[in-house]
């Protein structure tokens, strides 16, 4: 079982590389000229400004950044963008592959997004959860009900 084996960077970059295979192979329905590509730049953005706060904000709270041991989790930050996202971090990977994605302006890369959402959620967000709502119990649960996974 690979949950909470693989850190979440090298799901990113995997799927960053299999995106870029196929829009190389399968170049499906262009959608962005070169110059539309220039919409990439938002979103790469946003993702850096979301990856760097979220991680700041762990380091403010003093607890671990570290995804494959989320039982070294010393609180629950709840703040900044913790209040839009139970997962800031990895909201700004898949803003990062949108960006790739118009990057490389075909189709088929676009695709691959909801399946990476899915294999995050799968092998990532939800062991972590159970860890968290083991570890904080109800003030956890609280979080949960107030704040939505992704966004």
């Amino acid at each position: 079982m690979l949950k909470l084996k693989i850190p979440p960077p090298i799901y990113m970059f995997s799927f960053a590389a299999i995106m870029y295979l196929v829009a190389q192979n399968f170049p499906v329905l262009s959608l962005f000229s070169e110059s539309l590509k220039q919409l990439a730049y938002p979103f790469l953005v946003i993702g850096m400004i979301f990856d760097l706060f979220a991680v700041s904000q762990f380091f403010r709270s003093k607890t671990t950044v570290n995804p494959i041991k989320p039982n070294n989790t010393k609180t629950i930050v709840s703040t900044g963008l913790y209040k839009i996202t139970r997962n800031p971090m990895y909201l700004g990977m898949l803003l990062l592959l949108i960006a790739w994605s118009i990057h490389l302006g075909v189709l088929t890369p676009f695709l691959l997004l909801p399946i990476f959402i899915w294999v995050l959620t799968i092998q990532q967000i939800i062991p972590e959860e159970e860890i968290l709502e083991k570890n904080f119990g109800e003030s956890y649960l609280n979080y949960k009900q107030k704040v939505r996974r992704w966004i």
